[in-house]
């Protein structure tokens, strides 16, 4: 008994399926298969069972052209991943992970690494200074220590961050802070508050910059490691800072610094 049917792939008929009964039996199927050039050609694929063995396969491809291009195909992977093969580096000094990121990105990052180590080291003779036996405002001196080392942990993340996107970290040298903050009209914590606070908008002004040139070279993956890690907290340092000098602009030197030290003091140890 012979009984044809039609076998269907990728939504397209081939009327070749042979169904014979007996002590073997055959089926063959024709389906599409697309060559180099994007045409598709016939295939054949038949499989024979017998009582010894089971089933055999044999797989055969007709020299006849279906010239009909495939449609529909929005994403051909193996196609297009041939262009990021090429840029894949073969020698072990250079980035596995690095893709889309800049050697403009590259050199600003490192340059942020180095503004932020600076403002900490700054933040830290401060620390030193007021911690002095003859000077003992402990309260201001421990919330510059604090600073400091918040200082440092942004230059860690940004060092993180150039590690993650394929960079190399250069860390570049540091000028020497002052190590003496007296002032002779505006009084030391004044002075060091009035500093702290023009480093901070400072710093502010650099993490913009780098924010901007992130948008010029389209890095929106930098653009938003700025904008959510630094630019609020920023914004944030510099109104602090702006009341602390504002109070010390109030109470003057002597009997009001302390006080000032004072409630500065506790309000670090109740945070």
């Amino acid at each position: 008994m012979l009984l044809n049917k039609s076998c269907s792939f990728f939504s397209s008929p081939f009327p070749s399926v042979l169904l014979r009964e007996n002590a073997g039996f055959s089926i063959s199927c024709s389906f599409p298969l697309k060559n180099s050039n994007g045409l598709i050609s016939g295939v054949t694929v038949a499989r024979c069972p017998t009582k010894a063995s089971g089933f055999k396969g044999i797989v055969s491809a007709s020299k006849e052209t279906n010239h009909r291009p495939i449609s529909n195909v929005l994403f051909d992977p193996f196609e297009e991943v041939k262009r990021e093969l090429l840029h894949i580096p073969s020698v072990p000094q250079d980035s596995l992970a690095r893709h889309m990121y800049t050697d403009r990105c590259e050199v600003a990052i490192n340059d942020q690494i180095n503004v932020e180590y600076n403002v900490s080291y700054v933040y830290h003779a401060m620390y030193a200074y007021f911690d002095r036996d003859n000077v003992a405002l402990k309260g201001i001196a421990k919330f510059f220590k604090d600073s400091s080392v918040e200082e440092r942990q942004h230059a860690e993340m940004f060092m993180d961050y150039q590690n993650k996107r394929g960079g190399k970290v250069v860390l570049e040298s540091m000028l020497m802070p002052m190590s003496e903050y007296d002032h002779p009209e505006k009084g030391d914590a004044l002075y060091a508050m009035e500093l702290a606070l023009s480093l901070e908008k400072l710093n502010n002004e650099k993490l913009l910059n780098l924010h901007k040139m992130a948008n010029e070279v389209n890095d929106v993956h930098l653009a938003d490691f700025i904008e959510t890690e630094f630019l609020t907290e920023q914004v944030e340092s510099i109104r602090k800072l702006s009341e602390y000098v504002a109070q010390l602009r109030r109470v003057g030197k002597g009997h009001g610094v302390w006080h000032f030290d004072l409630m500065l003091n506790n309000q670090l140890v109740a945070a």
